[in-house]
C-alpha cells in the first residue's frame, strides 16, 4: 500500500511540472501579443517571391516602346511629273504648264514593338514594324492641256484650262530599328521598307497606282512622359518612270509622337 502511495505522489508530481511548462507557454505567448516591440512570427517571414520579383522587377520592362506619330515638312520630286493630263506629249495643245517639284506632306503612322535587343543580337535595340501614310502636294492651280480644257481644243474650243492640284498619297510598311533604349534620344533607320504612290491626275495610261521602296532615318527625343518630338528624312525610290511617270523624292521634316 505504501508502494501505491508512493507511485500516485509521484504521478502528481509529474502533472505538476507538466502544467507549470504549459503555463509559462501561454504566458509567453500573451506577452508577445501585448508586446509591439517584439517580433511577430509574421514578419519573420520574408517577401513572397511575388513581391520580391516586383521590386526588383528592371524599370525598363515597364517602357512603352509602341507610338502613334503625326509628321509634315518638306517635299521634293526627283523629276517634273510629265505624261499627266496637264502636260501631254500625245495631245501637246494647251496650257500645258508644269507643276512645281518642291512641295509640302503631312501624314500620320504607328510604330508596333516586335521585340526588344534585336532577337538578342544587339542590346537596347528594338526592332519596331512602322505603318504610315502621307499626302503630298506639289501644285495646287497648273492649268491643263487640251484634254483639260472645256471645250477641249481637239474640236475648237478656245484656250480656257482647267487647275489641276498636283498631289500623291503614298502608304507604307516598314521594319524600323531604334537604338539606346531607355534613354531620352534615340536615333533610328529604316534599311528598306516597302511603298505605294496613288497619284492625282493619273497618267494619260490611267495609271493610279505606283509600288517603291523607302529608305529613312531620324531620331527623336522623349519631351516629357510619353511624349515625343522627332526629325526624320525619307527617299522613295520607285525604279524610273513607269506609264511616263516617276515619282521618286524625298521628304524631310518633324513629328510630334505619343508612346502607348
Amino acid at each position: 500500500m505504501q508502494s501505491g502511495m508512493q507511485t500516485m505522489q509521484n504521478e502528481l508530481e509529474s502533472l505538476k511540472i507538466q502544467s507549470s511548462q504549459v503555463a509559462g507557454k501561454v504566458e509567453k505567448i500573451q506577452q508577445n501579443t501585448q508586446n509591439p516591440q517584439n517580433p511577430q512570427p509574421t514578419e519573420k517571414v520574408g517577401k513572397t517571391p511575388q513581391t520580391a520579383s516586383s521590386a526588383e522587377a528592371n524599370p525598363e520592362d515597364q517602357k512603352k516602346n509602341n507610338m502613334v506619330f503625326f509628321r509634315g515638312g518638306f517635299a521634293h520630286s526627283s523629276q517634273h511629273r510629265d505624261g499627266m493630263v496637264f502636260h501631254s506629249d500625245v495631245v501637246p495643245v494647251g496650257a500645258q504648264d508644269r507643276p512645281d517639284k518642291n512641295g509640302w506632306y503631312f501624314g500620320a503612322g504607328f510604330d508596333w514593338n516586335l521585340t526588344r535587343n534585336a532577337w538578342d543580337l544587339a542590346p537596347k535595340t528594338n526592332v519596331l514594324a512602322e505603318l504610315m501614310f502621307e499626302y503630298k502636294e506639289f501644285s495646287s492651280h497648273v492649268q491643263g492641256n487640251a484634254l483639260a480644257n472645256m471645250p477641249t481644243e481637239l474640236i475648237g474650243g478656245t484656250l480656257n484650262p482647267h487647275s489641276v492640284t498636283v498631289s500623291q498619297l503614298s502608304i507604307y510598311a516598314s521594319p524600323k530599328i531604334k537604338f539606346l533604349e531607355g534613354n531620352r534620344f534615340r536615333p533610328w533607320i529604316i534599311p528598306a521598307g516597302f511603298g505605294m504612290h496613288i497619284i492625282s491626275p493619273p497618267g494619260e495610261s490611267a495609271s493610279f497606282f505606283i509600288p517603291g521602296v523607302v529608305f529613312a532615318g531620324g531620331a527623336e527625343y522623349r519631351v516629357w512622359k510619353d511624349f515625343y518630338a522627332g526629325v526624320d528624312a525619307r527617299y522613295h525610290i520607285t525604279g524610273g518612270k513607269k506609264d511616263g511617270i516617276n515619282v521618286d523624292g524625298l521628304t524631310a521634316g518633324g513629328y510630334l509622337g505619343i508612346g502607348f
